[in-house]
């Protein structure tokens, strides 16, 4: 039996998340359908996260086991051929039979985009959040540094979120602006449910003046979800990277 790991590149606009679920077509429910037209054989993909509906991934990773000798490049090409203009197969590698692909990993970047323009764009609107007042970037990044570090995300993950502990450590948080787009790239060894976007949607908040950089601090020292920022818009967020401690 060989391990397979994938990365795969989606644009998660039509897709109700990565995950299988009874409410909507998923983006692993198509790879698995595409990798069983291949292969001939049933096949369950293990992921590295997550991705709610409308979020998008640059680099996913997911990994299955299988039966078939095909070379590498055929889970690549072969794969792509089953698949939908949205979802694409970038590379395949063969690997351990006890990779895990959440356990194993040791950091994920992820990367928020906001189009922050007057007028609204309409070939963005499916990858950034339109917001129209200008944001103060000075102050957006006094407030991005006190993320740095392991804190308590508590007030920054979703109601529903059910992990046991909230504690999370946070690598780096970049912005940059390069005209109308402002991306907010974050680095950390895993997150919780909606983080990143409560993350950036508290960040866009203090641009706009609404709060204090410093009330990010505040925030981690008093896990109270409902004084942080809103939840950032789905279709803004993607998954940048995943890293293993073998790519390092």
């Amino acid at each position: 039996m060989r391990a397979i790991r994938l990365t795969i590149e989606y644009d998660g606009t039509a897709y109700a998340g990565w995950q299988i679920q009874p409410n909507g077509l998923a983006v692993q429910q198509v790879i698995e359908g595409a990798l069983q037209q291949l292969l001939g054989e049933a096949v369950s993909l293990r992921s590295s996260g997550r991705t709610d509906a409308g979020v998008h991934a640059a680099g996913m990773v997911a990994a299955f086991a299988t039966t078939r000798q095909l070379p590498l490049i055929a889970f690549v090409e072969g794969t792509n051929r089953f698949l939908p203009p949205d979802i694409v197969i970038l590379d395949a590698a063969e690997v351990a039979p006890g990779f895990r692909p959440i356990a194993d990993a040791v950091a994920k970047h992820y990367r928020y985009t906001v189009y922050n323009s007057t007028v609204r764009s309409p070939l963005r609107r499916f990858m950034s959040w339109h917001v129209r007042e200008r944001l103060d970037l000075e102050a957006m990044h006094a407030a991005a540094a006190h993320f740095v570090g392991r804190h308590d995300f508590a007030a920054f993950r979703a109601s529903n979120c059910a992990t046991k502990t909230s504690v999370r450590r946070i690598d780096a948080v970049d912005i940059v602006r390069d005209g109308e787009t402002i991306t907010i790239d974050v680095i950390g060894e895993g997150f919780l449910k909606n983080m990143v976007r409560v993350m950036a949607g508290t960040l866009v908040d203090i641009g706009k003046g609404r709060f204090a950089p410093e009330h990010v601090a505040w925030l981690l020292a008093n896990p109270d979800r409902k004084k942080a920022g809103v939840t950032a818009p789905a279709c803004g967020l993607c998954l940048i990277k995943v890293t293993y401690r073998d790519d390092i």
